[in-house]
């Protein structure tokens, strides 16, 4: 059933389509920075939005720099059995019968499951927006997902590997385009005077520089926050991004070329994320390990990643990750099989490993280890960021998302195609 046209919305767009009122809902006020340019897709396409979403933090603010309307959420999305989740969920249903949206884009797991359960029997379309798959991994999810879905008209999913789960829970795959969030290509040169190959290998030598490292020097990075283990996610009693993983197959590395570095950037996603850092720091010994640095949270990463030769993935669970940001700066990546991670290379420009396997991953860094000393692996680092330019430029997968918003809403044609590139086969060299 179409969602009926609502009095007091904008006439039409300069295109001809009908404007639609878009109330988009999510959990967090500090991530979720991928709403920014998709919000800004649909205002620009003549539509009216609105975010909402916790107070303060840093999402806040930059909706508000884009100049998108922001509504402080009522619900906690946290889901417990008691009357105040009730109530918050009651109140969640207000907010939206006052905001009058004729569809609910809504992300992250907990907002899609407020968002349904509060709006049940409203007018309106429901679209979800996944950007990661590990909840479709747990099997108690999965059970109730096999339900839930039906209460959405479209689920957008950032991987074609995330479209691949909910086809086997049953949904049509008409009703679930495979679109990327996507990068702002912008964001690895803006901080240069230009985009030239003498200007970034000008700034790559500063940023080795300016870390004490030599240009001989093999330099593996890992770019991620350390989420704590999760007793009921799918891999049980681990953390999903693998750092343990990776320390474990740099041991290896480090016994036969100890020149080499590791740098890992991102401390903890929170204080129990934090404390599995300082469990893993304590583990591999990495306070003794002059091979390894890890540095804490970075405001900006590009300097890292211009010092690196090589990002590595090692998760457990992903969606596309950071290989597609690595690969703007010109570094490939070793990724695991998990997840979307093997949409983000090919045979060209990086390497899929099995997950969980630090023997595989140790000989993975070791074949690019030994490009690095015969100077082919820069080239991979060239063909990573065209790879990059051709499949996550965000400013045409939020049109994209903006063209199936409308037509799940019944006001525009099929969606053109982006879709992110179909996985690789894991491969080693």
């Amino acid at each position: 059933m179409k969602p009926a046209p609502r009095s007091g919305a904008a006439a039409h767009d300069p295109t001809g389509r009908p404007a639609l009122r878009v109330a988009v809902i999510v959990k967090t006020n500090y991530g979720g920075l991928w709403t920014i340019p998709q919000a800004c897709a649909l205002r620009d396409r003549g539509h009216e939005v609105v975010v909402i979403c916790p107070p303060g933090g840093r999402l806040n603010d930059r909706l508000a720099e884009a100049g998108i309307r922001t509504v402080a959420s009522p619900f906690s999305f946290r889901f417990r059995p008691s009357l105040s989740t009730l109530s918050e969920l009651w109140r969640l249903r207000r907010l939206v019968r006052r905001l009058r949206p004729q569809v609910l884009y809504h992300h992250l797991y907990a907002a899609t499951l407020g968002a349904r359960l509060a709006t049940v029997g409203l007018p309106l379309a429901r679209v979800q927006f996944v950007a990661g798959p590990a909840f479709l991994e747990s099997r108690a999810v999965r059970m109730v997902e096999r339900l839930l879905w039906r209460l959405d008209r479209t689920i957008i999913c950032g991987t074609r590997y995330t479209s691949r789960l909910y086809g086997e829970l049953g949904v049509p795959a008409s009703r679930r385009p495979a679109v990327t969030s996507g990068l702002n290509l912008a964001w690895a040169t803006a901080d240069l005077p230009d985009d030239t190959a003498a200007t970034r290998a000008e700034a790559r030598a500063k940023g080795r520089a300016d870390l004490g490292l030599s240009p001989d020097q093999f330099v593996v990075i890992m770019v991620a926050y350390v989420y704590p283990p999760r007793k009921l996610a799918a891999h049980r009693d681990r953390a999903f991004k693998g750092h343990d993983v990776l320390l474990a197959a740099w041991q290896e590395i480090r016994s036969r070329h100890p020149e080499a570095v590791l740098m890992l950037v991102g401390g903890g996603s929170d204080q129990a994320g934090e404390d599995h850092r300082q469990e893993l720091i304590r583990r591999f010994g990495v306070a003794d390990d002059h091979s390894v640095r890890w540095i804490d949270t970075a405001d900006d990463v590009r300097p890292y990643y211009r010092a690196a030769d090589l990002s590595v993935s090692p998760s457990l669970s992903e969606g596309h990750g950071a290989p597609p940001e690595a690969a703007l700066l010109d570094v490939p990546s070793i990724v695991s099989d998990a997840g979307g991670l093997p949409e983000t290379v090919d045979e060209s420009c990086g390497w899929v490993v099995p997950r969980d396997d630090p023997a595989a991953l140790a000989q993975a860094i070791e074949h690019a280890y030994a490009e690095f000393r015969s100077g082919r692996l820069a080239e991979r680092g060239v063909r990573a960021r065209e790879r990059s330019h051709r499949h996550f430029d965000n400013r045409i997968s939020a049109v994209r998302m903006a063209e199936v918003i409308e037509h799940a809403a019944g006001v525009g044609g099929p969606p053109g195609e982006y879709a992110p590139p179909a996985a690789g086969k894991a491969h080693s060299r």
